[in-house]
């Protein structure tokens, strides 16, 4: 059966005002531990929230994360899907506030609230053993239509690619068009014959892990 919070052991609710004759205002001190949170929810006639102490989260459907803080007010419009809670290391509290509806109607509950995910792009296996001492991130920027021409690197260099678009090719493989959250990996001593911006250019973070004493070098081969 699927709960308010997620977890819901971790969150303390105490009522200060129930509905009650011609109020339907409703008011509660809430207290979540770290990591705790509500899940997705919706409430018919909406509901306000007022942070008093800790530090949280709040995010409203298809909007950012915000970072909310003691004297931070949230307002959340009827049916407005949202969640809410503490971060993964500090605990928070805050006020609600809210009017139900005169049919009693309550809150919509649905999945748990993923504030951060987590997914493996890459998993590449080297040829042999590397000792690595370190490893050198760039920021590669190429202008339009510029080419890298054929060439091969003295290590693996690991990439992904953040704007723009590239023409890539390993040697003896297939063509393919790299776009923004592609990634991809040159073996090393391996003749990449392609890699070549497209009409908007690219820009894309290389990842270098380098021996001791070892620098990054791009060796051209020519055609």
């Amino acid at each position: 059966m699927r709960t308010e919070h997620e977890p819901a052991d971790a969150i303390t609710v105490t009522p200060l005002a129930a509905p009650g004759g011609p109020s339907r205002t409703k008011v509660d001190h809430v207290r979540f531990a770290p990591g705790a949170r509500t899940r997705w929810r919706s409430h018919p006639l909406g509901r306000v929230l007022v942070v008093t102490e800790g530090t949280g989260w709040a995010q409203r459907r298809g909007g950012p994360i915000e970072l909310v803080e003691p004297g931070d007010t949230v307002r959340v419009e009827p049916g407005e899907w949202h969640w809410h809670g503490a971060t993964d290391t500090t605990a928070t509290t805050h006020l609600t506030i809210e009017e139900i509806p005169a049919d009693g109607a309550r809150a919509e509950v649905g999945d748990p609230a993923t504030p951060v995910t987590r997914t493996v792009v890459m998993t590449q296996s080297l040829p042999t053993p590397r000792l690595v001492a370190h490893v050198e991130t760039r920021r590669i920027t190429m202008a339009p239509c510029q080419g890298a021409g054929v060439h091969t690197h003295n290590g693996p260099v690991f990439g992904s690619i953040e704007s723009g678009s590239a023409v890539y090719q390993v040697d003896g493989g297939q063509a393919a068009v790299l776009r923004p959250g592609d990634v991809f990996y040159e073996p090393e001593g391996t003749r990449i014959t392609r890699f070549d911006a497209q009409g908007q250019g690219v820009t894309f973070l290389a990842h270098f892990p380098v021996g001791p004493g070892e620098i990054p070098i791009l060796t051209p081969l020519g055609s």
